[in-house]
């Protein structure tokens, strides 16, 4: 099983949540960041790294030139979590769009796949990536408005915590009709805890609850669920 989206430098003690991962079945964990990011997936063979500015720190400068360099280690396999974020206003939206389109605009350079944060910005964020010919995963899918455009554009759709709700029949509908092929999992940790763990500080060993959800869900079995994402996260983010 792997996690396809955690932010491993959030968590007290790294090293010891991967561990419990390993212990839980996770073999693979993508974490998110910048240079911390890079550290984690150079200290650990089953850490991988995304790299990229998310859109709440538009608000401020950022050198591209130093991204291109992160970008450079060989266990960094895609730019993210990048996009528009238009609930929590963080950043103006121009700032945040002349940011989204810049890294585009290098993942495109770099020919890498782009892991894509978007929250009540559906139509600008879907207007960007008219723009991009590249692999694109929508992380923590939480829009089924997205869902038919996603579907045509062959994205990818990765379910986070949040599916296992009790009020999240949209999201564990929207999961339902995602093609074998295009299915993620992942935790968002430490954010999003399943709902068995409901409160708690999520960790990547927790995805599992996640991946049991989504096999329920999708009446599938949920080893090989887990094998078919696991898959499908080789080949989005050309993982070894």
């Amino acid at each position: 099983m792997i996690d396809t989206h955690a932010h491993l430098d959030m968590l007290d003690e790294p090293a010891e949540a991967v561990a419990r991962a390993r212990d839980a079945g996770v073999t693979r964990i993508l974490t998110i960041g910048t240079q911390d990011a890079v550290e984690l997936a150079a200290a650990h063979d089953d850490v991988y790294a995304i790299v990229g500015i998310h859109p709440h720190e538009a608000g401020t400068e950022h050198d591209l030139d130093e991204l291109r360099a992160l970008h450079v280690h060989p266990k960094v396999v895609a730019v993210g979590e990048i996009g528009l974020d238009h609930f929590r206003d963080y950043a103006p939206h121009d700032a945040q769009q002349r940011l989204f389109a810049a890294q585009l605009e290098l993942a495109g350079e770099l020919r890498k796949p782009v892991v894509i944060h978007t929250r009540a910005a559906d139509g600008p964020t879907l207007a960007e990536l008219e723009r991009f010919d590249g692999t694109v995963v929508l992380h923590c899918f939480s829009s089924p408005h997205l869902l038919p455009a996603a579907l045509d554009r062959g994205w990818y759709v990765s379910f986070a915590g949040n599916v296992t709700y009790k009020n999240a029949t949209d999201l564990r509908l929207a999961a339902s009709q995602v093609p074998a092929d295009r299915i993620l999992a992942e935790t968002d940790c430490p954010y999003l805890a399943p709902q068995p763990l409901r409160g708690k500080r999520n960790e990547p060993a927790y995805v599992v609850h996640t991946l049991a959800s989504l096999a329920e869900t999708r009446g599938e079995d949920p080893d090989a669920l887990a094998q078919r994402i696991d898959a499908n996260a080789t080949a989005a983010f050309q993982l070894a």
